[in-house]
């Protein structure tokens, strides 16, 4: 993989038009880019569809329910917007992730084309060991998120999400085939927001970071594609 295909550029707004033009600017620039809630509950999939073109799409939904609703919800994503990367969470329990890896594969192979690969979140990256606590959940963070990529990986997902802290953790325990795409990406320089547990591009590939979730330091900038191809120099 060269160093700018790890980057995902997160566009996190629900305006068509300025969602369209941070595409075009970043497109060859970036493996892909993530699409979540707020752009799809306001345009739907064919906004989807029209801002990804054939870019790369990680479809950022994070699925969270029962196990017949998440399949459901994961066939029509895939038949609707063909996504190379799909998300659910992992804290929806076993049954939940096994109907979903079997529905995406199931809609994959009606469209007779490869399954997008099926990641689970672990702990969401705005949250630290004080969130955990606050809504009962066993800490500390690094142990949560082992656990539930231990169980996502025996529930047939292709890996997680984790924040960059947990990735040669995750690697022990799951093997270096088990896919990490990691948020919580910031430059050395870049504002402080509401991540909580995070890193530096470089460090987290140095890491060994699949795929790097990265949104305002490159959509942002006054040149997201000088930004996104720095970026990718710092990889190398």
């Amino acid at each position: 993989m060269q160093p700018h295909e790890r980057i995902l550029v997160a566009i996190d707004t629900p305006d068509m038009a300025t969602a369209k033009a941070l595409a075009a600017r970043v497109r060859g620039h970036v493996g892909g880019i993530k699409l979540g809630m707020e752009f799809h509950n306001t345009n739907g999939p064919e906004g989807v569809r029209e801002i990804a073109g054939d870019t790369p799409l990680f479809l950022d939904l994070k699925y969270h329910d029962i196990p017949n609703t998440v399949a459901g919800a994961v066939r029509s994503a895939v038949t609707a917007c063909r996504p190379k990367i799909i998300n659910i969470h992992a804290s929806g329990g076993p049954a939940m992730m096994r109907a979903a890896v079997a529905a995406n594969k199931e809609a994959a192979e009606k469209l007779g084309i490869a399954p997008p690969l099926m990641i689970a979140v672990t702990v969401l990256t705005s949250m630290d060991d004080a969130d955990l606590a606050a809504v009962g959940q066993a800490g500390p963070s690094g142990d949560q998120v082992k656990r539930l990529a231990l169980l996502a990986q025996e529930a047939g997902c292709d890996g997680v999400v984790c924040s960059p802290h947990e990735i040669a953790a995750l690697h022990a325990a799951c093997g270096e085939d088990f896919v990490l795409v990691v948020p919580g990406i910031r430059p050395a320089d870049a504002a402080e927001d509401d991540q909580k547990r995070k890193m530096t591009p470089a460090d987290a590939v140095a890491a060994g970071a699949d795929y790097i979730v990265i949104g305002r330091p490159i959509t942002q900038a006054a040149d997201p594609a000088a930004a996104a191809k720095a970026i990718a120099e710092s990889l190398l």
